[in-house]
C-alpha cells in the first residue's frame, strides 16, 4: 500500500477555501499573548494605545507587566487596541461566553 501525503489527502478532500478557513480557525484557537505581545502584533505603541484610553504611558506599561487585572482595565486596554474583549470560562466540557462582565 503506498502512503500519501496529508497535502495530497487535503487537496482531494477540501475545497481551497475550505482549507484556509480552518488554518484561521486554528491560529485564532492556538493564539496566546500578554499584553505588550498583543499590542506590539496590532503594530502599536504604548503611548498610542495611552492616548486612545485615557491612560498614562507609565500606567499602561505597569498594566502590560501585571499578572492580575481588572476587567475594566483589560476592555479598556483591548478596545485601545481597536479590539473587543470577550471573557469566557471554561467548566467540564462546557465552554460558555460570560456576559455583562
Amino acid at each position: 500500500m503506498k502512503t500519501k501525503s496529508w497535502k495530497a489527502i487535503e487537496k482531494r478532500l477540501f475545497t481551497r477555501e475550505e482549507i484556509a478557513d480552518a488554518e484561521r480557525f486554528a491560529k485564532r484557537e492556538i493564539l496566546e499573548m500578554n499584553l505588550r505581545e498583543l499590542r506590539q502584533a496590532a503594530g502599536k505603541t504604548q503611548e498610542q494605545v495611552a492616548a486612545v484610553t485615557k491612560m498614562k504611558q507609565s500606567e499602561l506599561s505597569r498594566a502590560e507587566r501585571r499578572d492580575d487585572h481588572l476587567l475594566s482595565t483589560l476592555r479598556r486596554y483591548v478596545e485601545g487596541l481597536g479590539g473587543e474583549l470577550e471573557v469566557v470560562a471554561r467548566v467540564g466540557d462546557k465552554v460558555v461566553r460570560l456576559r455583562g462582565v
